[in-house]
């Protein structure tokens, strides 16, 4: 998805250098990209990344802020992973690590959400967490009606942290299960752009709103194209009818149609497309688009009577097929 690696990239560069803020980060990375895995009995954590970029980045932050020495290792793709990834491993001081970045618990539990200091933080330290979590399993779909920015999760209780961390600031993100794993969800136009804002993409967050915008002023003339279109063949399809019942009426009414009834159908006739307002003001002397239509519905009525005891196909024979009155 070209949207998610302009995201990711920018995200990638963003550098907070508030200490509990790039704790948040680095931990929502690890959370969201693997966690804890156990290796020879022993606590290894894991996180598996996308890009080079992004895992050299996280080996140098686990080294500078927690000492410790992480492998870096170029893995292929294969099975339901499609393309080739970047493992950055941690197994020498593994456990240490997962107790000081809360992904174990005192009792050496793994935590099954997120640590409550990354929930509880500052703002900056929310927005680190949803950085992290967007770098690590993240994408972002191009504006329309199945936009949504979406965050897979380890596990719903992750999700539901997540959410609630979104909620904190501002932005209305949900939690639902997809194929049996679960997301959070952002799929507000809007909420959307206020994310990517929030986690530091400002550039694509103002890149991606502008093609909203463009694409529903588009959606808006379409509609109003269409709506217009639909209105001009309404139109056609009444007036054709309404001028086939005229010449059925003058036809069956003959020489018995009174005088002022005969102007107004003859008057219909020779504006065909006219609005009844047109007809008035053609009229000699001018007349009301009421008077106008009383005059038409009394020609139309007479002559339907008249067929009616003559015993012949009224002024609504006339009408073509598929036009509407």
């Amino acid at each position: 998805m070209p949207l998610t690696t302009d995201v990711k990239a920018e995200l990638a560069a963003v550098r907070d250098p508030r200490p509990s803020a790039r704790v948040a980060e680095l931990t929502s990375i690890l959370r969201f990209s693997g966690g804890l895995h156990s290796i020879a009995n022993r606590v290894a954590v894991e996180a598996e990344l996308d890009s080079d970029l992004l895992a050299r980045r996280v080996a140098r932050d686990l080294v500078e802020i927690y000492g410790v020495r992480p492998e870096l290792v170029h893995v292929q793709g294969s099975g339901a992973r499609n393309g080739s990834h970047y493992a950055v491993r941690v197994i020498e001081g593994g456990e240490t690590l997962a107790r000081q970045t809360g992904l174990l618990d005192q009792r050496r539990r793994p935590v099954r959400g997120l640590p409550n200091k990354l929930t509880t933080g500052s703002r900056a330290d929310l927005a680190a967490v949803w950085r992290g979590a967007f770098l690590a399993s993240g994408t972002l779909s191009e504006p329309g009606r199945s936009a949504a920015l979406e965050i897979a999760c380890p596990s719903s209780e992750a999700a539901m942290a997540l959410v609630g961390a979104a909620h904190r600031l501002g932005i209305p993100a949900k939690a639902r299960e997809v194929r049996g794993v679960p997301r959070v969800v952002v799929r507000d136009g809007e909420a959307i752009r206020a994310a990517l804002a929030e986690m530091g993409a400002a550039k694509t967050a103002s890149e991606w709103d502008q093609l909203r915008q463009r694409r529903e002023v588009r959606a808006g003339v379409n509609r109003l194209v269409n709506f217009d279109d639909a209105n001009l063949r309404r139109s056609a399809q009444a007036a054709v009818a309404a001028c086939a019942r005229v010449e059925r009426a003058l036809e069956i009414l003959a020489d018995e149609v009174p005088e002022h009834l005969r102007e107004a159908g003859e008057l219909r006739l020779a504006h065909r497309d006219a609005s009844l307002d047109e007809l008035g003001h053609h009229a000699d002397p001018p007349l009301t688009k009421d008077a106008v239509a009383g005059r038409i519905r009394r020609l139309l009525a007479m002559a339907d009577k008249k067929a009616e005891v003559d015993g012949i196909p009224d002024t609504e024979s006339a009408v073509p097929v598929g036009a509407e009155d």
